[in-house]
């Protein structure tokens, strides 16, 4: 729909529903005192409502007392979080953004915990309530259908559970297609204000960043579906994949490097179990381009939460792979995402919902990918234990692998100790030392546990190689890891007496810890002991 189109559908409409158009004053007469009043999302957030809001507030100070304000993401403008206005609004996040932080940790803003798959349920069931929403949209269709662009997460759900839903009508929101029009009947106020939509500038993905993107990018398949959060380690994921092919996307966030991936090529969703050749995205978050690109799309379908976020949904997606990231990780596998010790940082979010739903999805695979270090490397993202008041996000049972700059660990279905000594390998070697004290210490690995501290230990990633047989085989050849005790074990078990003899030279009939330890322990510097795997 091309601008002169959309300017004379809203002339139409103008004309047949004069009263929907009304002026800011009209608007935001509805609200009442005790209102609960939900505003947009993420880059969807109407910044010129929650505007003209704190004005008619300023101006008219007895208006509105203690109403309280929902938003899932505040990136954009949060005026109403200043304490001048305390009197009048209350904040209540379903996820905590950086300019509500501060507020939230002061007690002086609420924060709701859940899983963002759950919130339209709150709607449905009434425990949360609203009196207004305040909402950004496309210009109407000929249909009379407005299109909630890049965010339609729980938007959707909010506008169907308000008494008065009062919208943005902004020429630059993009016409998004799928689950995400409004009718213009649903609608009691309109007020139309052409203003550029919030862009999301990640930061430029560094080398450390591009290492992990690579690592990540050895596990994903040609034909795969992923979901990737947003930030620097994600995009430098994407980036990594473009030699890969066929893949499919069901996501909640649509991102440049996804677009990016689609133009391509790379992305096609061709392979996808449900919904084929439809990349699928509840809300998007980038530059100009992006929304472009979104706009009247067929490629793209943009959903609810309750759709893109149910796990039930994600595990029918064969070969489904969730890549996401955590703020710290302990050594039994358990991670936060939410929070740093006692302090919220963010909050549950969708991560969950993907990481759980994809262990259920038939080929399905969880990746949590995440710098080793944080505060400039002086501190260890992986820890002995997570810090007092941390939540934990992601259980133990949720991860498959954890990716940092270091290398892969793989912890599904491993024990205690081997996934203590996993994610000891892949940890800044600088903290290593102090990891596996303290591991010892909390009696999570062998007393005796033995590492080579510093860059002796350091893996020689660039001696891994791949062969193949006459047969069609395909054999990886690498250096031994400090984790590969157990197949080692399970090697030497499975040899016969003959076997054992010819190859270490000895009649011994067992491999105890002990003398293992001299296989794995190993200064990459002085000696080398290869597997074929």
């Amino acid at each position: 729909m091309d601008q002169n189109e959309a300017r004379a559908n809203l002339e139409l409409f103008r004309q047949k529903y004069p009263g929907k158009f009304v002026t800011e004053e009209q608007a935001f007469g509805r609200i009442r005192r005790g209102d609960h009043i939900f505003i947009g999302t993420g880059c969807g957030e109407p910044q010129y409502l929650v505007s003209k809001l704190i004005e008619y507030v300023a101006k008219h100070p007895n208006a509105v007392y203690d109403a309280e304000l929902f938003q899932v993401w505040t990136l954009g403008v949060a005026p109403y979080a200043d304490p001048k206005f305390k009197a009048n609004f209350r904040h209540n996040s379903f996820f905590i953004g950086s300019n509500t932080r501060d507020a939230v940790n002061a007690g002086a803003a609420d924060y709701t915990p859940i899983h963002l798959s759950q919130v339209p349920g709150l709607f449905r069931k009434g425990i949360v309530r609203f009196d207004v929403a305040l909402i950004q949209v496309s210009p109407p269709d000929r249909y009379g259908l407005l299109s909630l662009g890049v965010s339609v997460d729980i938007v959707k759900s909010a506008i169907e559970h308000s008494k008065t839903v009062i919208a943005q009508v902004n020429p630059q929101m993009p016409r998004a297609l799928g689950d995400c029009f409004v009718a213009i009947e649903d609608i009691e106020c309109i007020l139309v204000h052409d203003e550029p939509l919030l862009e999301f500038r990640t930061e430029v993905s560094d080398e450390i960043a591009n290492h992990i993107g690579r690592h990540v990018a050895k596990i994903i398949r040609d034909g795969d579906t992923i979901q990737v959060g947003y930030g620097s380690i994600p995009n430098a994921i994407l980036a990594a994949l473009t030699g890969k092919k066929h893949l499919g996307v069901h996501t909640e966030l649509l991102t440049d490097g996804v677009v990016e991936l689609m133009k391509r090529g790379v992305v096609d969703n061709s392979c996808k179990t449900i919904n084929r050749g439809k990349t699928v995205a509840s809300f998007c978050m980038g530059k100009a381009e992006a929304y472009e690109y979104l706009s009247d799309n067929p490629r793209i379908e943009m959903r609810p939460v309750d759709y893109t976020n149910n796990p039930l949904v994600i595990a029918q997606h064969e070969n489904m792979v969730a890549i996401n990231s955590a703020l710290e990780i302990d050594l039994t596998g358990q991670a936060t995402a939410d929070s740093l010790g006692q302090c919220f940082y963010s909050g549950i979010g969708g991560q969950a919902d993907f990481m759980r739903g994809v262990m259920l999805a038939k080929g399905g695979r969880s990746i949590l990918a995440m710098q080793a270090t944080a505060n400039n490397g002086n501190v260890s993202r992986i820890v002995p234990q997570l810090k007092i008041g941390a939540g934990v996000t992601l259980c133990r049972g949720d991860v498959h692998y954890v990716v940092t700059e270091f290398g892969i660990a793989y912890l599904h279905g491993k024990n205690i100790r081997e996934r203590a000594m996993a994610l000891v390998s892949i940890a800044h070697p600088k903290f290593r030392p102090w990891l596996l004290e303290q591991a010892k210490a909390l009696n999570l690995v062998y007393k005796d546990q033995a590492i080579v501290p510093g860059r002796r230990g350091e893996y020689p990633e660039d001696l891994e190689t791949e062969r193949t047989t006459k047969t069609g085989l395909v054999i990886k050849l690498r250096p031994v890891k400090i984790s590969d005790e157990p197949i080692l074990k399970d090697f030497f078990y499975s040899l016969s007496d003959k076997s054992i003899y010819r190859r270490f030279i000895s009649s011994r009939k067992d491999m105890p810890h002990e003398r293992l330890q001299e296989f794995v322990v190993i200064d990459y510097t002085k000696e080398m002991v290869i597997l074929a795997v």
